[in-house]
């Protein structure tokens, strides 16, 4: 199969330490050039990752021939080099967010349609193993309906707001938001960040969206979430028909708590989640593995797609590293088989406008903003 060629737009840190590696890991792909706005910076990665390096986008395009661009630049500029990006014909793996402003967003997509490029957005984190096993759970119907869902420190913005959605489809529709955004002075304490010690000031957004089928999201998060010791909590809820499911966590150390109702209607049977690796002593990934207890569908199994057939010679990649090879996969299959990525820039899109939304209705006193948000 002739590998799909592949350009990392954009000189970020995620660009050398994370992208580089993967693209030579992955299966079908093949890293062929890179892109940055300075001399410097473009060389010592092109360097670093040993492909030809440029400060002219336009000239790469035509030297190296790429046909998908991994937009990975500082954070204000996602929308703006984008665009830049899908102006050139490249279909494009897009940085979250797809662009801060709705309009930047709007944008892309138009460039990407008139083109007919694909989009996906690297949106890893229900991609992730364990999010994977219970969208599993979810869609086997042993839950029933998922009436509620929520993100507790899931996620900041809109990988939060996408882990809340995901439990209830990404097909449903939200109509209204209510927000409500406070800043408070915290006591000094080490981020690990910033790498120092001295009092600071955390931001929290609280939001409640409504869905057009009467179903509800409920979102929180504050800004010191992945760096401080006084801001521990990592947790996602989903409450449904027949059960419920709770992620309960200190920082990335989170453990669930599936259940469905025991025989008998009087207590909750708990569903074990089993990791089964490669080896018995480890090696990669195979599989997650639910035992329901169900005696209709007693187990419930997610594959890693990434596992090779010949033992020790694929990667032990980490859960967020087989979410982000899921989302570049899922753009090089929509290329190569011409389909939809499994996400894609609309559902991106909605989730940067939630948290917009959020934002407004605080700015507003708490009032019920309505969806889709003004122009």
């Amino acid at each position: 199969m002739t590998p799909i060629r592949v350009a990392i737009i954009g000189t970020s840190k995620r660009s050398d330490y994370f992208y580089g590696p993967l693209l030579r890991a992955l299966p079908g792909v093949e890293l062929v050039s890179v892109w940055g706005r300075s001399t410097d910076s473009a060389r010592k990665l092109g360097e670093s990752l040993g492909v030809l390096w440029y400060t002219n986008l336009d000239q790469l395009t035509r030297e190296t021939a790429p046909q998908i661009g991994i937009v990975s630049v500082t954070y204000g500029a996602n929308g703006e080099v984008g665009l830049m990006a899908a102006e050139q014909g490249l279909h494009l793996l897009l940085e979250t967010p797809i662009a801060h402003k709705m309009s930047e967003a709007d944008a892309i997509i138009a460039a990407a349609q008139e083109r007919n490029l694909k989009i996906e957005i690297a949106e890893q984190f229900h991609r992730r193993p364990l999010e994977q096993i219970k969208l599993a759970l979810i869609a086997s119907g042993l839950f029933g309906r998922v009436h509620t869902s929520f993100s507790d420190f899931a996620g900041h913005g809109y990988h939060g707001i996408s882990v809340m959605r995901s439990y209830l489809g990404f097909d449903a529709e939200p109509v209204r938001v209510t927000g409500s955004v406070h800043e408070y002075p915290l006591t000094d304490y080490y981020s690990r960040l910033a790498d120092n010690t001295v009092p600071r000031n955390e931001t929290q957004e609280h939001g409640m969206i409504e869905f057009e089928d009467g179903r509800l999201g409920v979102f929180h998060w504050t800004s010191v979430g992945y760096d401080s010791p006084l801001r521990w909590w990592r947790s996602s809820r989903f409450l449904a028909e027949k059960g419920m499911g709770i992620t309960v966590g200190v920082g990335l150390d989170v453990q669930e708590r599936l259940s469905l109702l025991a025989p008998g209607g009087e207590a909750p049977r708990f569903i074990t989640l089993e990791r089964r690796w490669e080896r018995v002593d480890g090696g990669a990934l195979v599989a997650l593995v639910a035992h329901t207890g169900d005696p209709d569908m007693p187990i419930v199994r997610w594959e890693n797609p990434f596992l090779l057939s010949h033992q020790g010679h694929g990667p032990q990649w980490h859960d967020d590293e087989i979410g982000v090879a899921g989302c570049i996969m899922s753009l090089v299959d929509a290329v190569r088989d011409n389909t939809e990525p499994t996400y894609g820039p609309l559902q991106g899109r909605l989730d940067q406008e939630l948290i917009l939304a959020i934002r407004q209705s605080a700015a507003e006193g708490g009032s019920p903003v309505d969806l889709p948000l003004a122009r």
